[in-house]
């Protein structure tokens, strides 16, 4: 009883300790909550206004995603009533090819600062070098178009970049190829880690050129491959699967990303998404 006394009496003199415990609970996500829109494909099409209710009652404040079906002017009006931001917009490949300049308007229409790209079109045998390198073009192309309009053009990796290419991959190629100054890249940590890649050593090998992230979690022991796609019932609560979300958003942080959605390719986004909110709010640094 003593010595246990005298160990306290020890550990109260530590010079710094209430620095060193007041840290350890200091929240590890301290970023505004944000949702992909896609997450609520099922409801959008019904009632916008209500799923928008929804994702305001979750405590989402910020948004990626078009304005389903609506004009970008008339869902922006109906985010901004709600306290949320639309910061990233999606774009298909064939209009970055064809119209860039209209993706730039819609996302100044919808006050969107970022927009992305989530897929490159290829044959079901595989992506390929030719596709890679007709896909650095592209992004080029329109990456300086939005830039000159003020907006930051990503690429959301799927997975199926992963095919193996000289001493690294075509996902590598893609970033070593395309243009910092016109390209950047967001991080889905669910299709990174499902075709193979190591999320937290893309992030520290390719720095500042991740500007935004996709939160998702892949069902421990999911069988993995360069499909770029896998069961919908794949895709778990945030700390229930297999991916190191801390190791990851310490890694994030310290590269300055600031803009994070939640995206739940499941069928059970009303029971999986809350818990993922809470799992953030839990983690601690």
């Amino acid at each position: 009883m003593k010595k246990s006394i005298a160990l306290l009496l020890l550990i109260a003199l530590i010079p710094g300790k209430e620095k060193v415990f007041a840290q350890k609970n200091e929240p590890l996500y301290t970023a505004p909550l944000g949702i992909e829109a896609y997450t609520f494909r099922k409801s959008f099409p019904i009632d916008v206004a209500k799923t928008l209710d929804t994702i305001k009652m979750m405590g989402f404040t910020e948004m990626e995603g078009g304005s389903n079906g609506m004009s970008p002017e008339a869902f922006k009006k109906l985010c901004d009533a709600r306290g949320i931001s639309i910061i990233s917009t999606g774009a298909d490949y064939e209009e970055l090819v064809k119209s860039p300049g209209s993706v730039a308007h819609r996302a100044i229409s919808l006050g969107a600062k970022y927009v992305m790209c989530a897929w490159i079109p290829h044959q079901s045998a595989g992506f390929t070098f030719d596709n890679a390198k007709k896909a650095v073009e592209v992004f080029n192309n329109a990456g300086k178009v939005l830039k000159d309009s003020g907006i930051t053009f990503c690429y959301h990796a799927h997975g199926y970049e992963f095919q193996p290419y000289q001493n690294g991959t075509l996902l590598n190629y893609i970033i070593e190829n395309t243009n910092p100054e016109f390209v950047s890249f967001e991080m889905d940590i669910l299709w990174v880690q499902f075709g193979g890649g190591d999320p937290v050593s893309l992030l520290k090998k390719y720095g500042n050129r991740w500007k935004l992230m996709h939160l998702k979690d892949l069902r421990k022991g999911t069988k993995k491959d360069l499909t770029g796609g896998t069961s919908p019932e794949n895709d778990v609560s945030l700390g229930t699967g297999e991916i190191d979300i801390p190791g990851i958003l310490k890694e994030a942080q310290k590269l300055g990303i600031k803009h994070y959605f939640i995206e739940d390719e499941s069928n059970h986004v009303n029971e999986q998404v809350p818990k993922s909110i809470a799992y953030l709010k839990s983690l601690r640094k």
